[in-house]
């Protein structure tokens, strides 16, 4: 069971207004009490692990997650449920006996949690489980999504991360062409015509007719999606989901207004970024969950600054020395490029996000 968060969060005090904030009192109490602490994002907080998930994801090509759950001796941290994402789950400390059983759904989708089947997982959960082992420090083990799992510490505290794998799917392919023909089919004046005058929705003989068309017509639409730009969407989509290393605003900005020849400009880390013509003669720079439309003559610069990840800007090819800078100031402001020596620090020591703090 999840324990409420009200249970362990609390104000922050005088001049933090923030009501839910983590109440170290409260924590100790429910761990003490049996409850599982649970360090949620730790891909994006603690450096080790921040590097091995963006590396992993690098190599599997899908998003990853790291997080870490702490148990106290002989409690349980969850009832058999299973993810909506492949787990490797690797044990730091103590001792946790898993019981895993089959899917009560095999490849389930983010949109169909394991509380959906409450009850055929329940019953799943009685019967002879296919892996029944302990787990020392050093191991691991491999839970593709849809697979039921339950975990007990024993005898002593036990602490292990979990690695998520977010695979990307043929349905969300599918969800990237549904969304392609929404916006396709938008032209289409037959679709948008109205209903008529009266028309009595509670009856589907009423509208069967208008249904029929509907439906013929978006069949002739996705008979029209082009491929590639469904792959586009979908790769859009994915690397939305990947969060690239965080930047100082205020010093990138300061350091965007000084540029010089021999300013280095630093590709931003876990930025997924590629590269491709423009239809229009331009070059297109996809990065991350964003597009930037650049001038051609500056295509050379951007693949050799993408293929070193790091250049001085008199060392970006084929610009002269005003377009170099004009391109250089442009990839700082998008937040493409950092320059190294502009630093959280020149923010005020924190980086703090506006309304954060003084």
């Amino acid at each position: 069971m999840v324990v409420d968060a009200k249970r362990f969060t609390t104000s922050g005090g005088a001049g933090a207004e923030v009501a839910d904030q983590v109440s170290s009192d409260s924590v100790a109490r429910l761990f003490a009490d049996g409850s599982t602490v649970v360090l949620q994002g730790l891909h994006r907080l603690w450096p080790p692990l921040v590097e091995f998930a963006d590396q992993l994801a690098a190599d599997l090509g899908h998003p990853t997650q790291v997080n870490a759950y702490v148990t106290p001796p002989s409690s349980r941290g969850f009832a058999p449920h299973y993810d909506v994402h492949d787990v490797f789950v690797l044990q730091v400390a103590g001792e946790k006996h898993w019981r895993i059983h089959e899917p009560v759904l095999t490849d389930p989708l983010r949109t169909q949690p394991w509380t959906d089947r409450a009850a055929a997982v329940a019953a799943a959960a009685e019967r002879e489980p296919v892996v029944d082992a302990v787990l020392r420090p050093g191991d691991a083990l491999y839970l593709p999504r849809g697979h039921l799992h339950s975990a007990t510490a024993l005898g002593a505290i036990s602490a292990h991360l979990t690695v998520g794998i977010h695979s990307v799917t043929r349905w969300a392919a599918a969800e990237s062409a549904l969304d392609l023909v929404r916006v396709l089919a938008a032209d289409d004046p037959e679709l948008r015509r109205s209903l008529p005058l009266g028309v009595d929705l509670a009856d589907p003989a009423a509208v069967a007719g208008d249904v029929t068309a509907v439906v013929t017509a978006l069949r002739g639409w996705l008979d029209r999606v082009d491929p590639a730009e469904v792959a586009d969407r979908l790769r859009a989509r994915t690397w939305a989901q990947v969060r690239p290393e965080p930047v100082a605003p205020l010093a990138q900005a300061t350091a965007a207004a000084t540029l010089s020849p021999d300013t280095v400009l630093q590709l931003r880390r876990r930025l997924r970024c590629r590269l491709q013509p423009a239809a229009d003669g331009r070059v297109t720079l996809l990065a991350g969950r964003r597009s930037l439309e650049l001038p051609a003559e500056t295509g050379a610069a951007v693949a050799a600054l993408l293929a070193a990840g790091e250049l001085k800007v008199a060392d970006l090819p084929g610009l002269d020395a005003a377009d170099q800078l004009t391109l250089a100031r442009r990839l700082v402001t998008e937040s493409i490029v950092t320059v190294p020596g502009a630093t959280a620090e020149d923010d005020g020591g924190r980086g703090r996000a506006p309304g954060t703090g003084s």
